[in-house]
């Protein structure tokens, strides 16, 4: 829908901010009828908002909760973490009426949906890993009605429920397609499988006993990085093929996820000064980077480019582009398909010139 549409910043009308928990809020934005298109997005993007705080920039990627099928408003999760400078600000400050820089819609968690399938879908979501999930379950359940959904979903206790009533009312209105399951850390639940942190072997008997129909499945895990890692380890034991998968990270993982390092193009054992031409726009730009220097990124930002970028952890897909010409190697990836990989894609912001010149299209986003 967007894969091809440069990533610039657009200033928007925050509509309304509620309270949905104590400590995380959903943002509405409205859409200007001449950038509609430039925000079109698919269930599973994200947002990347620009915040000035102390003459300091910030940049935070916020996943979309609403659905495409309702193209009015965008909606946003934004949930207060500790030490949270950005989210802090956002949770205890924003007010409708305030307008916000907000980058077009990014992302890859998502599958494509057809009205004609009949399939299962299964998340597993903790905290506000449920945001993109809630985008993605109400654009399933209204595209493809003879699909069905299951989530799974852990939190401290019911008090920390993000979307709790939405949820609810979601299950009201589709039965038997949408099952929901809570699985407090705190709870004091009878059946001990909804009491605790969701573990591997917690995600395995929850498959064991709610995910034993034969239609065809996808797999969708949103969360902090340990319960990820347990989910993701139960389904792979259970056979689950990886392309039926997604995963979706928030933050860049401290080491139990190994990240993919496939380089975008065969490595070398170049050292030197590379000259690499950046396509953006339409226009083109040579700069000199070393092999062993900043990342290409890095790079053009100080050349003075206006090149996208959100997350500089090789977490999002904001600073994608593709090589053309030259090798590179990428530092790390946790965003990227292995298709899109082999495809000559790369994140600039992890990505070291390998050859004496090295062509990177931003164009080709």
């Amino acid at each position: 829908m967007n894969s091809n549409r440069m990533a610039r910043f657009h200033k928007l009308e925050v509509t309304n901010v509620h309270q949905e928990t104590a400590d995380s809020i959903v943002v509405s934005l409205a859409v200007p009828p001449g950038l509609r298109e430039d925000f079109k997005f698919i269930h599973g993007q994200y947002l990347t908002l620009k915040l000035s705080l102390d003459g300091e920039e910030l940049r935070r990627s916020y996943s979309i909760c609403s659905s495409p099928l309702d193209p009015e408003e965008i909606r946003i999760a934004v949930k207060k973490v500790p030490h949270g400078r950005a989210s802090t600000v956002l949770v205890e400050k924003l007010q409708k009426g305030m307008t916000i820089e907000v980058m077009t819609p990014m992302g890859n968690f998502h599958t494509l949906l057809d009205p004609d399938h009949s399939k299962h879908y299964v998340a597993f979501a903790a905290g506000s890993g449920i945001t993109p999930i809630l985008s993605i379950l109400k654009t399933v359940l209204r595209t493809e009605p003879k699909s069905r959904f299951t989530l799974f979903y852990g939190n401290t206790d019911r008090d920390r429920i993000i979307f709790r009533t939405k949820l609810e009312e979601l299950k009201v209105r589709h039965g038997d397609r949408l099952s929901v399951h809570h699985i407090l850390s705190k709870g004091m639940d009878e059946d001990m499988l909804f009491n605790g942190r969701i573990t591997t072997e917690k995600a395995a008997q929850l498959l064991d006993r709610f995910v034993t129909d034969p239609l065809d499945k996808e797999f969708f895990i949103c969360g902090p990085e340990q319960m990820m890692v347990n989910v993701s380890e139960a389904l792979e034991s259970d056979g689950v093929q990886k392309k039926h998968i997604h995963v979706e990270l928030f933050s860049s993982p401290a080491a139990a996820m190994a990240p993919k390092t496939t380089p975008a193009t065969e490595n070398g054992s170049f050292t030197g000064v590379c000259k690499v031409k950046v396509i953006l726009d339409g226009r083109e730009t040579v700069m000199e980077v070393p092999a062993n220097g900043d990342a290409v990124l890095d790079a053009a930002l100080d050349a003075g480019l206006d090149v996208p970028f959100a997350c500089k952890g090789a977490v999002c897909c904001t600073c994608k582009a593709r090589v053309v010409e030259g090798k590179v190697e990428m530092e790390m990836n946790y965003a990227l398909t292995d298709d899109e990989v082999a495809d000559g894609y790369v994140l600039t912001c992890q990505t070291h010139p390998r050859s004496g010149t090295v062509t990177i299209d931003y164009d080709q986003h």
